[in-house]
């Protein structure tokens, strides 16, 4: 009574590989995505920043933006306002209540009237705490240029 079927069932083995190559190909085309996408996201209010030789804050959580382009519009976000509603604006806002900060981005070529407007603006809406947005990079670059 010998055994029938040769080698027996322990001669079996199993391929235990997985195959790669499809999840390669998703990843890279959901790479393509968003490398296509993601300048599309970031939009805003185009503003030409004045220069300033100052370390860059670092921020955990999102600020209200307050921005202020060469046309002398006033922007919270990306809503446009008039500098005249811009306090009450400020007042209803939650985020601004909340926090009691604001960042300011103003236009480099606005008269500095209308900037101290705006910041007068924001502390009469009881907002305290005022930060303004810079370009650090511009100024880097052009003091390594006059060297």
């Amino acid at each position: 009574m010998g055994m029938s079927g040769g080698k027996g069932p322990s001669s079996r083995v199993t391929m235990s590989e997985i195959n790669v190559t499809p999840l390669v190909d998703v990843m890279l085309v959901l790479l393509i995505i968003f490398m296509v996408t993601a300048p599309l996201i970031q939009q805003g209010v185009k503003v030409n920043l004045p220069e300033a030789k100052a370390a860059p804050v670092q921020s955990e959580e999102k600020k209200l933006v307050l921005s202020v382009d060469r046309y002398k519009r006033v922007f919270i976000g990306d809503a446009e306002v008039a500098l005249a509603e811009l306090e009450e604006k400020l007042k209803t806002n939650a985020k601004a209540q909340t926090d009691k900060e604001v960042y300011l981005h103003a236009d480099r070529d606005l008269p500095y009237g209308i900037v101290v407007e705006v910041m007068a603006a924001t502390q009469r809406a009881g907002i305290d705490n005022v930060g303004m947005i810079t370009d650090p990079f511009t100024s880097l670059k052009r003091a390594k240029a006059n060297k």
